[in-house]
């Protein structure tokens, strides 16, 4: 294996390789992510989707000098491995290694960082123009998948090219999925093409984007699409609507078609978009027949494509069966998601109230917006959205759902670190960014049994809702027969204490009584405390400890500024103590990618951090205990 691969050491490399040679490259290649990501886990099946792509990319085109935009990302793997950073493959996604995404510190050759979908476009195009501002003659390539077209951004992007550069080449590459298999879509319309006689024996499912568009347009656009397909490369009319000329559909797994149209399109003067039917998944059997499960994964059986046993349900799960409970005994109840049904496990609630489930595809901003329309008509939407994603949503948070204080229930899945996955998908900023908005109310479950109480509370408040979990396994706790209501604002003393007061948020409880422990060795009482909730605090709890503890510790899963801690200093202050607050928790900076339990050390998220922080408190206690005598 990797006779070939093992003499890239660059894109000139791959230019020295026949056409032949580069087919038995691209199954080369194919092999070495199967075996590599078997043991390191990754984005297995967007990759093997964009092999022959990536290599008729660079065979064609001369990176660093010209400059390559992927669509989130992380489909970059093979673009990796082409770039100098083939001996460096098995370090990825690891501590340390490379990262899962393009990263621009990582290489010249990584033009532009991304993680979330719908940026390409926009990117590429900002380039397109500083390029030609600057009189220069590199091209510009985005390559984008068919889901980034449901993301809003991508539009505003189409609406702009055709007016600001005269030069850039777009390749849609088309494979049905993103994570699921995607909604909405333009789909009709791609369906007509790609099923013309002339071009049906490429694939039979390239059916996506004019479905997202919808009405009376979409139809007239079919209808025109009939008509404007002749022969294998054609315009569309839809495309040619927003001023770029569309060639496709092509097969994206043959590398001399590829070449060839690339060599053609790198000659034109004119905006281009190029329609690449790919399979995602190709070459490994596993990952064509479990197309969700080897988006993104943990490490598996390069054979089988077994994955390892999994312990206990995931949070995720958790909250998908307690949402499945809720529903059953309230009609108003929906859950809404977007494009993440399997991330977020909603693919559980679904098959139960398939009525109640909708997928608005990669559309943060309009799954928060068409939640509060239904929350108008007295429905209790449940947004599913990751904590880093809901970021792209903020505006629609704020105007569209707090200012009308509508009943819209944020679950916020990876709330804190998202480990592998790194900066762009870490969950570290969601206190900061809700908690100065007027209305909503923002809690965090110490486990799953918690978070399904706090399910049915925001179920049962009138007003918006906040829920942040972490990634993966809680502790294990027994789930009761039904979730109950919490008192909204209350925190739960877990152990009384007299000398410190310890605070620790959602799944850092745990070190939160290790420190209580620690301390009570020493011969001190501090209490721990259950927070619950983020917003709002509980005030007269954090009163009742303020007037007599020597000082209060926070732990939070979540950068400092603006968290947790913060609004602990800030209530204090409001209320006039001004007891000592050691805050633990995230530092002002992007975390890189990594196993948690190594970046909670690195960056002093540990009871050990606490202990030190607390040193000279314990003295100052020490010698008021001598006082005392």
């Amino acid at each position: 294996m990797g006779k070939l691969l093992d003499t890239v050491h660059s894109p000139a490399d791959i230019k020295k390789l026949s056409i032949p040679q580069l087919e038995t490259l691209a199954q080369e290649i194919r092999e070495r992510l199967i075996l590599t990501l078997s043991k390191t886990g990754g984005h297995l099946g967007p990759n093997l989707g964009v092999v022959e792509l990536t290599l008729a990319l660079h065979y064609v085109f001369d990176t660093p000098k010209d400059r390559f935009v992927f669509d989130v990302s992380h489909q970059a793997y093979v673009h990796k491995l082409l770039t100098g950073r083939r001996e460096r493959f098995e370090t990825i996604r690891q501590a340390g290694g490379l990262n899962g995404f393009m990263l621009r510190t990582e290489s010249e050759h990584d033009s532009y960082g991304a993680g979330h979908a719908g940026t390409a476009l926009s990117a590429a195009l900002g380039m397109a123009v500083a390029r030609d501002l600057a009189g220069g003659k590199e091209h510009i390539v985005a390559l984008a998948g068919d889901a980034a077209f449901t993301n809003g951004i991508s539009f505003e992007a189409l609406n702009n090219i055709a007016d600001q550069t005269k030069r850039l080449i777009l390749i849609l590459n088309d494979n049905e999925w993103s994570i699921d298999r995607n909604v909405g879509a333009i789909a009709r319309y791609l369906h007509k093409i790609v099923t013309n006689e002339h071009v049906s024996h490429l694939h039979d499912s390239a059916a996506r984007l004019l479905e997202r568009v919808g009405g009376k347009t979409a139809l007239n656009v079919v209808r025109r699409a009939e008509e404007a397909a002749k022969g294998l490369l054609w315009p569309s009319v839809f495309f040619e609507e927003f001023g770029l000329t569309y060639y496709g559909p092509l097969d994206g797994h043959n590398i001399a078609l590829l070449v060839e149209t690339f060599r053609f399109l790198k000659q034109q003067d004119k905006p281009v978009i190029l329609h690449a039917i790919t399979q995602k998944g190709r070459g490994f059997q596993p990952a064509l027949d479990k197309q969700k499960k080897f988006h993104g994964l943990g490490p598996y059986d390069p054979e089988t494509g077994e994955t390892k046993p999994a312990g206990q349900r995931t949070y995720s799960e958790v909250f998908a069966e307690t949402l499945v409970k809720l529903a059953n005994e309230n009609d108003k109840l929906v859950a809404i998601t977007a494009a993440m049904p399997n991330g977020t496990a909603l693919d559980l609630f679904r098959p139960h109230h398939p009525k109640k489930y909708f997928d608005v595809g990669i559309a943060e901003e309009h799954a928060v917006i068409f939640a509060a329309g239904m929350a108008t008509q007295g429905y209790k939407p449940f947004c599913a959205i990751y904590s880093t994603f809901l970021q792209r949503a903020f505006d629609p948070v704020v105007h569209d759902v707090c200012l009308q204080n509508l009943p819209v229930v944020f679950c916020m899945d990876r709330g804190s670190l998202s480990g592998d996955d790194g900066a762009t998908h870490h969950g570290l900023f969601d206190i900061s960014y809700l908690r100065g908005i007027p209305n909503i109310i923002h809690m965090v479950p110490k486990d799953e049994d918690e978070l399904a109480d706090m399910l049915y509370t925001a179920m049962l408040h009138d007003g918006p809702a906040a829920v942040r979990y972490p990634r993966g396994t809680g502790p294990g706790a027994t789930m009761k027969a039904h979730p109950a209501a919490l008192p909204i604002g209350k925190a739960e003393v877990v152990r009384d204490g007299e000398q410190f007061a310890i605070f620790g948020l959602g799944a850092l409880l745990p070190m939160a009584v290790e420190l209580s422990d620690n301390l009570d060795q020493l011969g001190y009482s501090a209490a721990v405390i259950n927070p619950r909730f983020v917003k709002p605090l509980d005030r007269e709890l954090l009163a009742s400890y303020a007037k007599h503890v020597t000082a209060i510790v926070t732990f939070e899963d979540h950068v400092l500024m603006g968290g947790f801690g913060s609004a602990v200093l800030e209530a204090l202050s409001e209320m006039g103590f001004s007891t000592p607050v050691i805050r633990i928790g995230w530092p002002d900076r992007f975390i890189e990618h990594g196993k948690v339990d190594q970046l909670r050390a690195r960056y002093g998220i540990s009871v050990e951090a606490a202990m030190e922080k607390l040193a000279p408190y314990l003295k100052t206690e020490s010698r008021r205990r001598l006082v005392a005598r």
